[in-house]
């Protein structure tokens, strides 16, 4: 499960920075600053999220770790659609779309090259 802890351990490195500069969301989507302390509390809700399931997907033995790579993978892919309802604009969209999809594929590529090699 070499490749899934590797990427567990990326995932808790963004939670790190989620918690000590939350307003990176809010920067990345170019909020409002009506909206700034929303998209605060929501990256601070992921560095939560995303620390827990790194946890146990660099601590656990192998099917927890399992586990932790598909709640990673259906986590990236709720958050692509919760995400892009929270917009309209077709730039921030691509952004959210290619982030979230993308952190979702490397997760699951890493996860179908342990189970081939395990």
């Amino acid at each position: 499960m070499r490749l899934s802890r590797l990427m567990s351990v990326a995932t808790a490195g963004y939670a790190v920075f989620a918690a000590v500069r939350p307003e990176h969301l809010g920067d990345a989507v170019g909020a409002h600053d009506a909206a700034r302390p929303a998209w605060g509390a929501l990256a601070r809700t992921y560095a939560g999220r995303d620390l827990a399931v790194s946890a146990a997907g660099v601590c656990g033995p192998a099917p927890v770790v399992s586990a932790a790579m598909g709640m990673r993978i259906a986590m990236d892919l709720t958050d692509c659609a919760a995400l892009l309802l929270a917009t309209e604009d077709a730039a921030v969209r691509r952004k959210i779309a290619g982030v979230t999809i993308g952190w979702a594929t490397l997760n699951t590529l890493a996860l179908l090259a342990d189970r081939r090699r395990d």
